[in-house]
């Protein structure tokens, strides 16, 4: 760690970084957006749905998607951000949170809303993880997006950027 980074610690020590958040969100979003639509092949609306409804679904579950990274990202910081992302031990916990908090809550909702509301459904295209009877491409959703919006989120900042 450099003598500029640990002066920006502790000048930072319990703040969280607004810059940080924005560039967390910067690809957040339109990674989410682009998933979305890429993975749609991998659900039975692909086939079933009209254009309207896929684009639809695609835009709603992005919506979804904010909201998880945005409360996963929440809690995480409220139990183990005090100086993030500026603190590598610090980042390192929000991201494991973040990670584990977005996988628990997509895993309940994937089995929500294909087992218990049938509201929609996986075609024969997704590849489905045997134990917890989901599918994939969601789980690397919620493990490969926000790494990357983490990585984006710490890198050095310019001095009039802090």
């Amino acid at each position: 760690m450099s003598l500029a980074s640990t002066r920006s610690i502790g000048r930072h020590g319990a703040q969280i970084s607004l810059r940080a958040l924005r560039r967390y969100f910067s690809v957040i979003i339109p990674a989410n957006l682009i998933w979305e639509f890429a993975h749609m092949p991998l659900y039975t609306i692909w086939n079933e749905g009209s254009w309207g409804e896929i684009v639809f679904a695609a835009l709603h579950c992005t919506g979804g998607d904010i909201l998880i990274a945005m409360s996963a990202l929440m809690l995480a910081l409220m139990l183990a951000g005090q100086g993030w992302p500026f603190a590598r031990q610090t980042r390192q916990q929000v991201t494991v949170l973040t990670v584990a908090f977005g996988l628990a809550y997509t895993l309940f909702s994937e089995w929500l809303n294909i087992v218990i509301r049938a509201a929609w459904a996986y075609s024969d295209l997704m590849p489905i993880i045997p134990i917890l009877d989901a599918g994939l491409s969601p789980v690397l959703q919620w493990i490969f997006i926000p790494i990357a919006a983490f990585w984006w989120a710490s890198r050095p900042f310019n001095a009039d950027e802090l």
